[in-house]
């Protein structure tokens, strides 16, 4: 049986299993990842690509090429309400983007999970150090007695034994690694059964002036319509109740193509019913995240409704913070202590988004139940349509964040309202620099140093850099030239004697807004964050 070594397996080959494998590239660290499946999604599944995930699309170098993949940004935020497609009672409205996009270098955007994958793969497979397999399961595992796992993997027929530092499954909600942990899952039970149907029809002649990315509708039976592309392909959920005798065999051809016809109001509409996925609408959060030398991912890890689009960001988010740690320690820069952080870091803003996910559902359900107006009921999906408190405004509290003692910034909404900080814990701001480039540009798979011009903190940052034996940049913003801003300092709490020093994740992990410079104090901190006792 053929033999192999890698510093990181990665089992699940979606969307997070291969944004995890970008991410271990861009830190040097080797990769193998299988998936079972012979290729990408053939199912548009999510579609909403957050802020915070298009940041990490910019960074990574491939956001014209998911935009260009996806609908334009003017169709994605728009939301309808009423009986059918077609119906005078249908109500359409949009979510006020130039109120939010000054947040970031980027925005929320739509792009169905079949056609981002692509990008991604393409992506992974070119990364140095990568090794992406489709058509390939991982059949058993065991952890070994120097704390790393060995598995087995099966592909055309043979067998392969792979010994790993780490493992991150990312396999999700039904995959197998975290029920052969023995891990279990926390929240209420499934709150509906659900199938996906997946249809081609032209519907835009028929949707002139009222095109959105989602309707909400009350047909029969009532579903939500969701826009692939705003043209030919889309997507309709609707349920059924087994405690009434529904099943998932009341879904034939016919049935189907009844469903579709009357969501969108037209009883001979020219349509083709690509296929239907069945799912449960349920909102759990792993008990752990980790268990030994094994890290769960992605819905393996979390799983939230549809509504608001969480899923696949809340997943994508979690691997850019698990990846720089696992370098760290794979490199020995770090303490082992450090990947308990993960579980620390990203459990609280799982549950919170998976509640958050939860009360979406609950609208919709209430609209669905008729317990709401058309007018109600658009009014309160489109005020959550946009969701940047929750996507960009959460925090850290970890042993690998170094306080500064002020306070949390306590918006009216936080589901709604981002208020912009460099206080330790949270995502480093985006402030605009001259030529185009904002603040999150500077930042990469290393720590990265902001102070402003003339500060002193450079020098002693190349200092700690020596001590610490890492890579630590520094970069001075001045007030004119291709780094200039006049707000950014105070944008990020800092004086002129000031410095920030910020994750390889883009989130601060220490800040001094005033001090004279010293390169003892920001190596105390880089020690800190890194666990290294």
């Amino acid at each position: 049986m053929e033999e192999s070594d890698v510093e990181v397996l990665i089992v699940g080959g979606g969307p997070v299993g291969l944004a995890m494998s970008v991410e271990l590239s861009r830190h040097g660290i080797s990769s193998l990842l299988v998936e079972r499946h012979e290729s990408t999604s053939i199912f548009p599944k999510a579609r909403l690509l957050s802020t915070r995930t298009m940041e990490l699309t910019r960074a990574w170098g491939i956001q014209a090429e998911v935009e260009r993949a996806g609908m334009p940004r003017e169709e994605t935020l728009a939301v309808g309400v009423g009986s059918s497609l077609t119906a005078g009672d249908l109500l359409h409205a949009m979510a006020p983007i130039e109120a939010y996009a000054p947040q970031s270098p980027t925005f929320t955007y739509l792009c169905s999970q079949d056609r981002f994958e692509v990008v991604l793969r393409e992506l992974a497979e070119a990364q140095p150090g990568a090794d992406v397999r489709f058509s390939a399961t991982m059949t058993g595992m065991r952890t070994t007695g120097d704390g790393g796992v060995e598995a087995l993997i099966e592909s055309g027929g043979s067998a392969r034994r792979v010994r790993a530092r780490f493992m991150v499954a990312a396999d999700g909600a039904r995959g197998g690694v975290r029920r052969e942990l023995g891990i279990a899952v926390e929240g209420p039970p499934p709150i509906g059964h659900m199938v996906s149907i997946m249809f081609d029809a032209d519907l835009r002649p028929l949707l002139r002036g009222r095109q959105a990315a989602l309707y909400f509708l009350l047909s029969d039976p009532p579903g939500a319509v969701e826009a692939v592309d705003n043209r030919r392909r889309w997507m309709i959920q609707t349920g059924y109740d087994p405690a009434e005798g529904g099943s998932l065999d009341d879904f034939t051809p016919d049935y189907c193509l009844r469903t579709v016809r009357n969501a969108v109001g037209v009883p001979d509409l020219p349509v083709e019913v690509v296929g239907t996925m069945p799912w449960l609408q349920q909102a759990v959060v792993a008990e752990e995240f980790r268990r030994g030398p094994v890290f769960l991912a992605g819905d393996a890890a979390h799983v939230c409704t549809p509504q608001g689009g969480f899923g696949m960001n809340l997943g994508i988010q979690g691997v850019h913070n698990l990846a720089w740690k696992l370098a760290a320690v794979l490199r020995g820069t770090a303490g082992p202590a450090l990947l308990d952080t993960y579980q620390t870091e990203r459990r609280p803003i799982s549950d919170r988004t998976a509640e958050e996910s939860l009360n979406n559902a609950l609208i919709t359900f209430t609209m669905m139940e008729g317990r709401l107006s058309f007018q109600e009921a658009i009014a309160r999906q489109a005020g959550r349509r946009l969701a940047e408190g929750l996507v960009l405004g959460f925090h850290y509290d970890s042993p690998a964040v170094v306080p500064d003692g002020t306070p949390a910034p306590a918006p009216e909404d936080p589901y709604l309202t981002y208020v912009p900080a460099a206080r330790p814990g949270h995502r480093a701001p985006h402030v605009w620099l001259a030529d185009g480039v904002s603040t999150l540009d500077l930042f990469g798979p290393h720590f990265t140093l902001l102070t402003p011009e003339g500060s002193g903190w450079a020098q002693a940052a190349k200092q700690s850099a020596q001590d610490c034996g890492l890579t630590l940049e520094a970069v001075e913003i001045s007030t004119g030239g291709r780094l200039a801003s006049p707000t950014w300092a105070h944008e990020y709490g800092l004086t002129a004697t000031g410095a920030v020093l910020v994750r390889p994740d883009g989130h601060v992990g220490w800040r001094r807004a005033a001090g004279e410079p010293s390169a003892a104090a920001l190596t105390r901190a880089v020690e800190t964050i890194l666990a290294r006792a």
